[in-house]
């Protein structure tokens, strides 16, 4: 049988170059016509077969394996009528990831995460609970591999696709059985591993290599693959885990129909959740908060039901259903209490994400995010009890997420609000020229926290940018 890997800008490099190398007969199309030197020599190099265009499948005969991103611009229909006779099956690269990865990772715990919003922190919160486990983990910021809770980045400048799930394992791999000291005899086995847990996570789904899957919510259902799909479905696949814990509101919403026998769901009000909040009390840097859960179920099929307090980093809303998904999933992994509330109270937020930092007698409190939305700002601003003596500052870039924000409904926001407002940036400007009320407008965002400064103003920062840009600063 033939496999067709299709989109070498999302990974396919990667999965093809894998599939060869278990000598399967592999061919490549480059839609997007990214391919670089290296790369396609590479492909060369294990015998991949690389198209120029989806005519030539006219050429094949009997079996044709698609293996597409869930995004692809492409119809199966679009695909498949350069050779009707072919015999197609499809399947997308999360699916193929869980193919290549069938024989690893079954003594240690896995957890795959997806959503719209709060992927990153859900991880660096887990990260925290599982330290002693030396955690392996894909997140936006980067593959990193944690060893006596120190951290080694295996490579920054990495995409949270499903392929850079195996090409994370494969850096951790090198990293524990170098060749040279495999042939010098100072490492013994060729199997050596310096992690016992892992955690995953994916922009648009899950490959179902998780022992639970995290889907923390879907707060903005935007459309993906030309308008074709949405985000609700292609992030559906994190059911394909054996245990799921979803946020309630989305289950609900968008996933009534999703029939599985391991559910858990979690809400901040919703006491028919099996996890909710009983209480909380906010505060920018300590958030104390006593969950109740019930009935759920765990990875080794225990019914788990108690209460819980723990404080942590989670001034607003949002940070808080975070929280709860976090504790929810460790919990569904039979983690130890003490364990979660000692590691909840350890995430301090992170760089590049959700910050609060002091200077002299003034306040910045940052959310920068490539997925900022309309939702992710009001949730925000609502950290704030008084705007008084405030700066609420608003920008980025475009481009960064399949995910575009809506700059009407921000400017229409930001119209209700009774703060001084900057705004900064490409999104900040176009914001600008959809509003009516003054505003401050500064093209170049380090200027912001100057004018801050200069006028004895707190600042909320609400930034849409790719971390690596915006951490330069």
């Amino acid at each position: 049988m033939n496999n067709l890997v299709i989109d070498m800008t999302h990974g396919g490099v990667k999965i093809a170059i894998s599939l060869a190398k278990k000598g399967r007969n592999v061919l490549a199309y480059d839609i997007y016509n990214t391919l670089n030197v290296i790369d396609r020599k590479m492909l060369e190099v294990y015998d991949v077969w690389l198209l120029d265009d989806l005519s030539e499948l006219a050429k094949y005969r009997g079996e044709m394996r698609i293996i597409y991103p869930v995004h692809l611009p492409l119809t199966h229909e679009e695909i498949t009528r350069n050779n009707p006779d072919l015999k197609y099956s499809f399947i997308t690269h999360h699916a193929i990831v869980r193919e290549l990865l069938e024989d690893w990772g079954d003594d240690i715990k896995k957890i795959e995460i997806t959503g719209v919003k709060g992927k990153t922190s859900s991880v660096f919160m887990l990260k925290e609970i599982l330290i002693d486990e030396n955690p392996l983990i894909l997140s936006s910021l980067g593959a990193l591999l944690y060893e006596d809770e120190k951290e080694i980045v295996l490579k920054r400048d990495i995409s949270i696709t499903p392929a850079n799930i195996k090409e994370t394992i494969d850096l951790a791999y090198k990293i524990a059985n170098p060749i040279c000291k495999i042939a010098d005899g100072i490492v013994e086995s060729e199997n050596l591993r310096k992690y016992n847990s892992a955690i995953f996570e994916s922009s648009l789904g899950a490959s179902g290599i998780g022992d639970v899957g995290l889907l923390t919510n879907i707060s903005e259902n935007y459309p993906i693959a030309k308008d074709r799909m949405t985000a609700s479905e292609a992030k559906k696949q994190i059911f394909s885990c054996p245990t799921v814990v979803c946020n309630k509101e989305s289950l609900d919403e968008y996933y009534s129909d999703v029939t599985h026998p391991k559910i858990n769901t979690f809400s901040i009000s919703d006491e028919d959740a099996n996890l909710y909040c009983e209480s909380v009390s906010y505060s920018l840097d300590r958030t104390e908060i006593t969950v109740r859960y019930k009935d759920v179920k765990t990875v080794n099929d225990k019914i788990l039901n108690g209460t819980m307090t723990v404080e942590t980093f989670a001034p607003g809303r949002h940070h808080v259903l975070n929280v709860l998904g976090v504790i929810l999933t460790s919990l569904a992994l039979e983690i130890d209490e003490d364990k979660i509330i000692k590691g909840l109270a350890n995430f301090n937020g992170i760089t590049g994400r959700t910050t609060k930092r002091s200077n002299g007698n003034f306040t910045i409190i940052e959310e920068i995010n490539p997925g900022i939305n309309t939702d992710a700002i009001k949730q925000s601003v609502e950290m704030i009890d008084n705007l008084d003596g405030w700066y609420v500052a608003i920008g980025g870039d475009y481009g960064i997420t399949c995910e575009e924000i809506d700059e009407n409904k921000v400017a229409e926001y930001l119209e209700s609000l009774e703060c001084e407002i900057i705004l900064t940036g490409d999104v900040g400007s176009s914001i600008a020229d959809r509003m009516t009320k003054e505003i401050t407008l500064i093209k170049d965002y380090t200027e912001v926290y100057d004018l801050a400064l200069k006028n004895d103003k707190n600042l909320l920062f609400i930034y849409r940018s790719d971390y690596r840009k915006v951490s330069q600063r």
